[in-house]
This record gives C-alpha cells, structure tokens and sequence, in this order.
C-alpha cells in the first residue's frame, strides 16, 4: 500500500509548530508495511489543500491529510477536501448523533460548521476532541491536535496494510565518503534497501522484507567496516 501524508497549517510553515504528526504517522504507517512516499505541508488556504489532495489521490491507494479541522476561521480543510472529490459540505447526522449522545454536547453547545463533512463521507469520532474528522475517496482527515489526531487514527489503523518490513542498524566509525565500496557490494550480495545517515558516527540503515537477508547483511558489514565503541 502506498500513502502519502499531508499535513495542513500556517504555523507549521512558519517553523511556530513542529511537525510531528507527519513523523509519528510514518513510523506507525511503516510498521504495518505501508510505504510512505510524499510528506507534504500546505497553508492554510482550500485551493492549495485542494489542488494537492487531487494529485495525491489519484496516484496513491491513501492520502491521510492532518489539521484544519473545526469552525474557525483558519480550519479550512474539510472544505478542501470536499472540493477534491467534487462534493459539497454539508450538516453530517452521524457526527451531530455522535457529539450529542457520545459527547455530551448539545446543539446549541456547538459552533456552526463543526458537524459539516463533504457530502456521503464517512465520520470519524474524536474521542480526544469536538471536530469529528472523515474519510471519502480513500482520504483520511484527521485533526491537528496531536492526541485527537492519534486516537482518530487508531480507529482506521487496521486500513492500512502492506508487506511488513525488517530493519536494522549498523553504527560506522568511518567517514560515510570512504564507504562507498563498500555498500556498493552489500547492495549487490544482499536484497535490502540502504540507508546512509551520517553525525557524530555514520548510521546504516539495511531494511528488506526479508529478516534473514537483513541479519546477513548486517553481519556481513559489521565484518568489513570499523564499529563505534557501542556496538563492538
């Protein structure tokens, strides 16, 4: 399965909030064997949430968009959203049900447009939060908020599916400039991907499908290269 992952908000783009609902959502996205392949930030503004959702839509199986759920004046999302697929927005009896009997809330205890979701789509509840998030056309809209965004994802976790993937990593006390050849030929004996991170060490990442494949590569390195103190 390949999703992309597309976070929405003024103040990620202005360095005021760190992005770390794209982060958490890869690391449980890659854990279920999803592929994660384009992570991108959007301002708050429908034509460009719109314009980027459309494209994400028709080349991946999943688009999980975060942010700009709510009534106010910046939450622009589900809008976008909607403008995607071609639908409108409009009161969701689901999301209204849900708030009132789940949430405690009375209709006049919300603000207007809090319930509205694109027309046919499917509510998710906010169990952490007010505004309900949705899916439609294979896009996932959950909220900004961190603990909202997790526990609304935790509902649709199990949508998400792919061939599970091993991983680890070998620390090299080497400049990454001088293991060149050496990860050449570990590409062309094993069967995994390789990831090259270089600090205060150079970390190497080997990945495959394969668990065997990937602990014989890593001794196969760990054989030829020079090991940090921690991992000798």
């Amino acid at each position: 399965m390949r999703v992309a992952i597309v976070t929405v908000g003024d103040e990620i783009l202005a360095g005021d909030t760190v992005n770390t609902n794209a982060a958490w959502l890869c690391e449980q996205l890659t854990a279920r064997g999803v592929s994660v392949e384009r992570i991108t930030t959007v301002p708050d503004v429908v034509a460009d949430i719109a314009r980027v959702v459309n494209e994400y839509r028709a080349e991946y199986d999943a688009v999980v968009v975060t942010g700009g759920l709510g009534p106010t004046h910046d939450d622009v999302t589900m809008e976008a959203v909607a403008a995607a697929v071609g639908r409108d927005v409009e009161p969701h009896e689901e999301a209204e049900r849900w708030l009132r009997e789940e949430g405690g809330y009375a209709a006049g205890d919300l603000v207007d447009g809090t319930t509205e979701l694109p027309a046919r789509a499917r509510m998710l509840p906010n169990d952490e939060g007010v505004a309900p998030g949705t899916v439609v056309e294979g896009i996932y809209v959950l909220p900004g908020v961190p603990d909202e965004m997790k526990a609304m994802f935790e509902r649709v976790a199990e949508e998400f599916s792919g061939e599970r993937t091993h991983s680890t990593v070998v620390d090299v006390d080497e400049p990454e400039s001088e293991l060149i050849d050496r990860l050449g030929e570990l590409r062309e004996r094993f069967e995994v991907t390789v990831g090259s991170y270089p600090g205060e060490s150079v970390r190497i990442k080997l990945t495959s499908t394969d668990a065997d494949e990937v602990e014989d590569a890593a001794a196969w390195l760990e054989a030829r290269v020079e090991l940090t103190a921690d991992e000798e």
